[in-house]
């Protein structure tokens, strides 16, 4: 009974123990716990990545936009705006951008901005192949017509459809043209290839027109004509979505807008009170940046093929090389990404060429100047298109050009100096030399010219220590004569 008593009081202050520790501990968890009733806080939107693409669009540009888009998607980002103001650029650079926004997992808004702005050739097509279109005031699209590449600027409007012609008089037949003549088939043959270029430009517009639902009439004059509109009338004519003065009114207007994906399903913009944050391009993007500039592209090459010509020709030392072949196959990599014609190509390799064997083998200006006219054709058949900020610039070239005259000039004098002066060695250098007799015998006489002991010979009389001069020479004889009777009015 004492041991049941025990074991109860011992459950009973166990009991007490629990309820004491166990309720401070409840009301704790109650205090922090928040109410029921309290809604959830709402989740973070992600960042909306801004890309501006400024100037000409060229292969930096390109794969600036097109990692930027990447990196978009793998953020999860819930749109991406394209700050656009460019003159134009490489067709093969704007289709890359066409294709990464059409292919993109995050809808893109191509923002012509800011104030001034245009989205000129180029341009045109991005905002047309974008998910949102919209223009600030005060700026300006299209012009949209190709330039041709292979050194024929400009394009043609599409020609009408041509009406059935008159059969002509029987007395202009022997005047009319023949139909072989030369120059009416390079006409015929240019047209043909301004029409295909016309035309396939056109088509590429107007099917971006037809999938963002804008304006195809107008995307058509656009490419055919040169068409351009300021940001109201784009409005207008429904080429763009809508105006925008800034960053806050852009993710505004464009927030509950449904967009077609790359897979066909539709997508509501979700951008309200989104944050934009600037994508810079990196160390890549940069340094591809520089290099496709067509000016330093074409400096390298030029670094290059110098910088390996003074290492063959002065071995051992070593930088020249190294920085030549460095600079050669920076400059490969950045021509091989621009349009470039590989008869210009060609034709710097000949004129180098020239005038590294004009240095050799001089020929008195003629390897030179041969050099010299080959290095500036090849210089400006270089690049070969017409897109604005893609050329060569003529004061560079004529640059290089005198550099490369002035090192004509100087090997063209060292030449002739060389012409001029006494020879210093071999069998010709002993004509004219002045020696002393050593002795003279019966048999034969010897002489002393350049601390070098010679048999000598000799028309007149010779004796011990006379100077004399040498004449001519047969085999390892000297033909000499007494210095006095080569001295005029002696």
């Amino acid at each position: 009974m004492t041991t049941i008593c025990r074991n109860v009081i011992a459950t009973a202050i166990a009991l007490v123990a629990c309820v004491a520790l166990g309720v401070p501990a409840l009301a704790a968890t109650q205090q922090q716990a928040p109410p029921a009733s309290a809604p959830p806080a709402p989740a973070a939107i992600a960042a909306v990545p801004l890309l501006r693409v400024n100037g000409p669009i060229g292969p930096a540009i390109a794969d600036y936009v097109e990692r930027g888009l990447q990196k978009a998607a793998r953020d999860g980002a819930p749109l991406v705006v394209l700050q656009i103001d460019t003159p134009g650029g490489l067709d093969s650079s704007t289709r890359q951008i066409v294709k990464a926004i059409l292919a993109s997992a995050v809808p893109v808004a191509a923002w012509v901005a800011p104030s001034g702005a245009r989205a000129a050739s180029a341009g045109a097509y991005i905002v047309y192949a974008s998910h949102v279109a919209a223009m600030a005031p005060g700026t300006n699209l299209g012009a949209a017509t190709p330039v041709q590449i292979g050194g024929v600027p400009g394009t043609e409007p599409q020609p009408a459809p041509a009406r059935p012609a008159a059969p002509p008089a029987p007395q202009d037949t022997a005047s009319a043209p023949a139909p072989g003549n030369g120059t009416g088939a390079a006409d015929a043959s240019a047209d043909a290839m301004r029409r295909k270029v016309v035309n396939d430009s056109a088509a590429y517009l107007r099917s971006l027109a037809q999938m963002r639902g804008r304006n195809v009439d107008w995307a058509e004059r656009a490419v055919r004509a040169g068409a351009s509109l300021s940001a109201e009338e784009a409005q207008r004519q429904q080429v763009v979505d809508f105006i925008a003065a800034d960053l806050a009114g852009l993710l505004q207007q464009a927030h509950g807008r449904s967009v077609q994906m790359a897979d066909g399903a539709s997508r509501t913009v979700s951008s309200q009170g989104a944050v934009t944050a600037a994508l810079e391009p990196d160390w890549r993007t940069k340094l591809l940046g520089v290099i496709t500039e067509p000016t330093v592209a074409y400096l390298l090459l030029l670094l290059g093929i110098y910088g390996i010509y003074f290492e063959l020709t002065t071995p051992g030392f070593g930088v020249p090389g190294v920085a030549g072949s460095i600079a050669l196959l920076l400059g490969m990599f950045a021509l091989q990404m621009l349009p470039v014609s590989y008869a210009g190509v060609a034709l710097i390799v000949l004129g180098f060429a020239m005038l590294v064997a004009e240095a050799l083998l001089p020929s008195f200006g003629a390897l030179g100047i041969g050099g010299i006219i080959a290095f500036v054709a090849g210089s400006v058949m270089l690049i070969d298109t017409d897109t604005p900020g893609f050329g060569i610039p003529i004061a560079l070239i004529a640059s290089v050009a005198v550099v490369n005259a002035l090192l004509v000039f100087v090997v063209l004098r060292l030449a002739l100096k060389a012409r001029k002066r006494p020879v210093v060695s071999g069998a010709e250098e002993l004509l004219g030399a002045s020696g002393e007799i050593l002795e003279v015998t019966p048999q034969q006489t010897w002489v002393r010219v350049h601390s070098e002991r010679w048999r000598a010979s000799s028309t007149g009389p010779l004796s011990t220590g006379q100077r004399v001069r040498v004449t001519g020479r047969d085999g390892l004889v000297l033909q000499v004569e007494p210095e006095a009777v080569a001295r005029p009015g002696s």
